[in-house]
């Protein structure tokens, strides 16, 4: 067994498992034919919905807690409550609470400034963000903070970037994303989902392997993780593909990049050495032990 099928069963071990997934969906089906009765007078339970977050970038893991999920209102909602007096957002939001409880009358559901969420005692919680399709492309959604405001979005144009520079990259920006994950839950490491995809998108548009195979994630590893300790630790926000929005840092991250960076290069030079179980515990070390032993 070599590099090249250590990370091929690596990877196939980051894939979100079929009974989770019938799970989320049976959640999020409900979800959505409850809004669609109220809002609608539909009762499909997959129209008017799409994931966002890590689940609609397909970069989510099976350690996966957080469900991101956006809710399409129809546009005389926005009339209805832009009407309002006070704060119209926080009404909003909490007339989504109230339909959602017709379901989930045992789940602990809140609003939360810009979202309703959905707290599952599986430990799962969904963020559903209500919104409204603008002239742009984008959505408008409602922000309850500081008496209330709308805000513009553009999901959609995130996950076309994301998808496109993935087709572009032979499906390793997905990859990386995920593995990246492993990484920050093995080692505590404060960063959002958002934040490593929008800095593994950055790093492999030019990285020089970026079309080749599991062959090359030895290297992936050694190379991402010196990008990353090489960001400045000044810096605050990034910016998401598509969209330009601002994605901010959660805490510092780049000491545990540097050393990722190292325990690879340790297991680069045993690999070269044919000490196979060696290179394979410090990538144990980087990655948890989902990877191969």
């Amino acid at each position: 067994m070599g590099v090249a099928e250590w990370f091929s069963n690596f990877c196939g071990e980051l894939h979100i498992a079929q009974d989770k997934r019938s799970s989320l969906a049976y959640r999020t089906g409900r979800i959505t034919k409850v809004l669609n009765l109220d809002y609608r007078n539909s009762d499909s339970d997959v129209a008017n919905r799409f994931y966002v977050g890590s689940m609609g970038r397909n970069t989510a893991i099976p350690t996966v807690s957080d469900v991101d999920l956006i809710y399409v209102l129809p546009n005389q909602i926005y009339h209805q409550y832009n009407a309002y007096a006070g704060n119209k957002q926080s009404a909003l939001l909490s007339a989504i609470r109230t339909t959602i409880r017709k379901t989930y009358k045992a789940s602990d559901i809140f609003g939360d400034g810009q979202v309703v969420v959905i707290a599952f005692d599986d430990g799962v919680t969904y963020e559903l963000l209500p919104a409204f399709l603008n002239t742009e492309g984008g959505y408008t959604f409602p922000d309850s903070n500081n008496g209330g405001s709308w805000r513009d979005c553009k999901p959609k144009q995130e996950m076309a970037a994301f998808a496109n520079r993935n087709t572009e990259c032979n499906g390793n920006l997905v990859e990386l994303a995920r593995m990246v994950r492993a990484w920050r839950d093995c080692n505590n490491v404060s960063m959002s989902g958002m934040l490593i995809d929008t800095l593994a998108y950055q790093f492999i548009e030019t990285w020089a392997h970026r079309k080749q195979s599991y062959l090359y994630y030895d290297f992936m590893t050694r190379d991402f993780f010196n990008f990353l300790a090489n960001q400045n630790s000044q810096q605050e926000y990034w910016l998401a593909p598509g969209s330009g929005s601002y994605v901010y840092r959660k805490g510092t991250f780049e000491f545990k990049a540097r050393q990722a960076e190292l325990r690879c290069l340790e297991a680069i030079t045993h690999q070269q050495s044919g000490r196979e179980w060696s290179a394979k515990q410090k990538y144990r070390e980087i990655y948890g032990n989902t990877f191969p032993g």
